[in-house]
């Protein structure tokens, strides 16, 4: 995923986090992306694997992408990342 588009999911995140407005809805594509970096691949059906992701982490299990699935997706995917890269230091 580019910076670009992390930049736009942890902002729709965090703005619908602290009441910034609605957020627009995240990508799907976006979505996808971030459950495949934490082993969890959507395949066919997004909000199962969204829902999967939700009860993992301790979220309402809705399967809908919300502010708080993004943001909570977004910082478990930066985590991951951050840890890969500390294990090839």
């Amino acid at each position: 995923m580019s910076a670009r588009g992390i930049l736009t999911v942890v902002g729709s995140a965090v703005g619908g986090v602290i009441g910034l407005g609605t957020p627009p809805p995240p990508d799907p594509d976006t979505v996808r992306e971030l459950l495949a970096e934490l082993g969890m691949p959507a395949g066919d059906d997004l909000a199962s694997a969204v829902a999967a992701f939700q009860a993992r982490v301790g979220l309402r299990t809705d399967g809908v992408a919300g502010p708080r699935t993004v943001h909570f997706l977004t910082r478990y995917a930066m985590e991951r990342r951050a840890w890969r890269l500390d294990l090839a230091a």
